[in-house]
């Protein structure tokens, strides 16, 4: 892996599988009476947060301690930003502090390049959300959990997403979840379709390695994976469609939907879900949805890209297990 996590097309195929083989380890951490491991210890995870967060900040807060790192969160609002203070200089702050790693989440987009390349901080950069640019690690959990969810569910495909069939619907325009994505899927081997009204399409679209469909109903048979998105009302400044009532009639999924995907298609949100929206409680509710999993999936990942990120002691990894019988 590179010294950073940006984005997910900085991430080649094997990079991919090694992050998601490595948190199928991580995750059985979660199974055992003492959920930590020693390998980050005396390594310092700052979670800097510009924008509000609720599963991505504490996700990456359970990871790092998991890992036995030390934890500063650093929010925007009541710090020295909010009186004007710029990004170098807060992250000359960090470095100054001795932090090892930064997980940034910022309302402008390219905000982690511009902090990984500058050379203000040593420290690894992790990417966990700028703009409408991208969010990988959201990406890296959405795989995992395809990954896990479809096993088996046809022979011959095996364990990755070679040949699988995945559609994303809604605000692609303001997503940073859906470009992410794209990336990762495709370079995984899936097939990617995105599904929204004209209006919530990106401009360039067409450059994107990924099909377009105006109409949810033409894919829904032929997906292993539909992915709803929430429509992001606090980026937009216009009316990108008439009523709520004619964008949920027309691109929400229901049961009735739901009931036209294969039996062993899945349906996923990466929250948080606005239930009537995208999606019914009908759906949320289903076995079929895997929200939840979505959120326990990515203490796994995060903990897997700290890890490799910050060089994590491979005997450490390996070791825990005996010590942790010791420990019964």
């Amino acid at each position: 892996m590179k010294r950073h996590l940006i984005s997910a097309a900085d991430l080649t195929r094997d990079d991919a599988v090694l992050i998601l083989d490595t948190a199928e380890e991580m995750a059985r951490v979660a199974d055992r009476p003492i959920k930590k491991l020693p390998t980050l210890r005396g390594r310092t995870v700052v979670n800097l947060f510009f924008e509000d967060s609720t599963r991505t900040r504490i996700s990456f807060e359970a990871a790092a301690k998991r890992l036995s790192a030390d934890v500063i969160n650093f929010s925007a609002k009541g710090s020295s930003v909010s009186k004007g203070e710029s990004l170098k200089d807060t992250a000359l702050t960090l470095e100054a502090m001795g932090a090892d790693a930064v997980v940034i989440r910022h309302g402008a987009s390219g905000a982690p390049y511009r902090l990984a390349t500058s050379g203000w901080i040593d420290g690894a950069v992790v990417n966990a959300g700028d703009g409408t640019h991208e969010h990988p690690t959201q990406a890296l959990l959405d795989a995992f959990t395809m990954r896990r969810r479809l096993v088996g569910a046809e022979a011959g495909l095996g364990r990755d997403l070679e040949g699988r069939r995945i559609t994303i619907v809604g605000d692609i325009l303001h997503s940073r979840v859906a470009r992410s994505n794209v990336h990762l899927l495709t370079t995984l081997g899936a097939h990617v379709t995105l599904v929204a009204p004209p209006t919530l399409v990106p401009v360039g679209v067409e450059r994107w390695p990924c099909d377009v469909s105006y109409r949810l109903d033409d894919v829904l048979a032929a997906s292993d994976a539909v992915m709803m998105l929430r429509v992001q009302r606090e980026r937009m400044n216009a009316a990108y469609f008439p009523t709520e009532r004619e964008y949920s009639r027309r691109y929400g999924l229901n049961g009735e939907r739901m009931a036209k995907m294969p039996e062993h298609a899945v349906v996923m949100h990466p929250g948080p879900m606005v239930r009537g929206m995208e999606i019914t409680a009908e759906v949320a509710d289903s076995d079929r949805c895997t929200v939840v999993e979505q959120v326990a999936n990515g203490v796994s990942i995060r903990m897997a890209v700290l890890y490799l990120l910050l060089g994590g002691s491979d005997t450490a990894l390996s070791a825990a297990p005996a010590r942790t019988e010791e420990t019964k």
